[in-house]
């Protein structure tokens, strides 16, 4: 959903940046996007369809200028794949844009219903506004 959501932004403010969204399951490389996200996305005006999940890589750390994770297990998940201190200093929580330093997660909405997707969209929505904002204006992403 962030990275509809992001994409949706930079393509309304007429900003060129690359979005993409990865995980550390690998039994889902591959999957599109669950059908509940799709919905609530779509009553957005954003499409999600296309949307194909793939494994988090190193090389992320070398395409990416900034890299924004869910939750603890994500951070924890990239950092073992961080070579340097550089590379996890591209790291932080998406809810940190928000709440700067509380590392406060995106729950996951998988197991509960649709209400659980639209509080997420909500979330995702102020972080992905301010964090869009930020890059157009040029201020830090700190």
């Amino acid at each position: 959903m962030a990275e509809g959501i992001l994409r949706n932004k930079f393509k309304m403010l007429h900003y060129t940046g690359t979005v993409d969204s990865a995980g550390f399951e690998s039994f889902h490389i591959g999957d599109t996007a669950d059908a509940r996200a799709i919905a609530i996305m779509q009553s957005k005006g954003i499409d999600i369809t296309d949307h194909k999940a793939r494994l988090f890589a190193v090389e992320d750390f070398d395409r990416f200028d900034r890299i924004y994770v869910m939750d603890a297990f994500h951070y924890a998940n990239v950092g073992k794949l961080s070579r340097t201190d550089q590379d996890m200093e591209k790291v932080d929580f998406i809810m940190n844009i928000i709440h700067p330093g509380m590392n406060q997660p995106v729950k996951d909405p998988w197991y509960d219903g649709m209400n659980a997707f639209e509080k997420v969209y909500a979330q995702l929505d102020q972080a992905c506004t301010l964090l869009s904002e930020r890059i157009t204006a040029g201020t830090s992403l700190k």
